[in-house]
């Protein structure tokens, strides 16, 4: 979760450019929904040469980033222009879940992409990096529990190395704080807990509110929010390399994203779900800087994800 939120000063200047270059034949399209706030009130998108489109990828940034974040670390847009497919990056602010403003604001970025870009509703499919995929997640669980709230059913949803559950992230945090092993991990862990306590207080304290929130939890008695999930594909993408985490973060695989992960994609899978899948690999996390971290959009091998997208959306 380690994104740097001292980025107004780049967003000022990208609010003077409406389209950027990408690549050869694409252009990243600024699109600004309001002005008010700062992370949310606007994508971007990369819209292929024949409009209306294939279909839909939305990507989310992760926790504290903005939308231009994240078109450096992947290649997925690429890939989906070539497959005729639109995508479009968005970022959810300070969220690690997604409360009724991140809900609000993502659907209306949904129903924009939809009217401006004519894209059919049906072939939409949702996925987010870090926290941006826990809200993903959630989202497409809302979607599927009260369709008639929403207008679109994401045909599938994949995280990148995500934290998707909210009790279990808070003692992920404490216990970062508390034993101070790792400076990194320590400022990460108290500014995280700063947000998440302001928003609505300490999670085992208001286990009602946060069970709504929270895509998943390991505790069952607190909600079961994957069974929404029992008939979408779902993909949870890891570099599960536990030597790494040892030697940078003083960290076990109980500080993981992938072990609450794997847990989900068993649930699903005892559900009936053959659509859920762990996409684990190994050492394959760098950052665009050339910096070693399983924790980067680059777990993600872009080619085959698209193909697994095109198969979403029935193509």
């Amino acid at each position: 979760m380690r994104h740097h939120l001292s980025l107004r000063i780049l967003f000022q200047v990208l609010a003077f450019i409406t389209t950027l270059p990408v690549s050869t034949g694409q252009t990243l399209e600024k699109v600004i929904l309001d002005g008010q706030d700062f992370f949310s009130s606007y994508y971007l998108a990369v819209a292929p040469e024949e409009i209306p489109p294939a279909g839909a990828l939305i990507l989310l940034a992760g926790f504290g980033q903005i939308a231009e974040s994240n078109p450096p670390e992947t290649k997925l847009h690429n890939v989906a222009f070539a497959n005729q497919i639109l995508t479009v990056f968005y970022a959810a602010g300070n969220k690690l879940y997604a409360d009724s403003i991140t809900v609000q604001n993502l659907t209306r970025v949904v129903d924009d992409v939809i009217r401006r870009y004519q894209v059919p509703s049906e072939r939409i499919v949702i996925g987010g990096y870090s926290a941006g995929g826990a809200i993903a997640l959630r989202y497409a669980e809302l979607c599927n529990q009260f369709p008639e709230r929403f207008q679109v059913k994401p045909r599938g949803v994949f995280m990148v190395d995500s934290p998707i559950d909210i009790f279990t992230i808070y003692e992920q945090l404490e216990n970062s704080a508390r034993n101070n092993y790792s400076a990194i991990a320590t400022e990460e862990a108290h500014r995280a807990i700063a947000f998440i306590n302001n928003d609505y207080g300490i999670p085992r304290d208001n286990i009602p509110t946060y069970a709504g929130l929270t895509a998943f939890s390991m505790n069952e008695t607190y909600g079961r929010n994957e069974i929404f999930l029992k008939e979408t594909p779902i993909r949870a993408y890891h570099d599960v390399d536990i030597a790494w985490r040892i030697v940078n973060r003083n960290q076990t695989v109980h500080g993981s994203n992938y072990e609450v992960t794997a847990e989900l994609i068993n649930r699903l899978r005892l559900m009936g779900n053959d659509k859920a899948e762990f996409m684990q690999s190994f050492q394959t996390g760098y950052r665009s800087d050339g910096t070693r971290h399983p924790h980067s959009w680059s777990i993600v091998e872009e080619v085959e994800c698209i193909q697994w997208v095109r198969r979403c959306m029935g193509l």
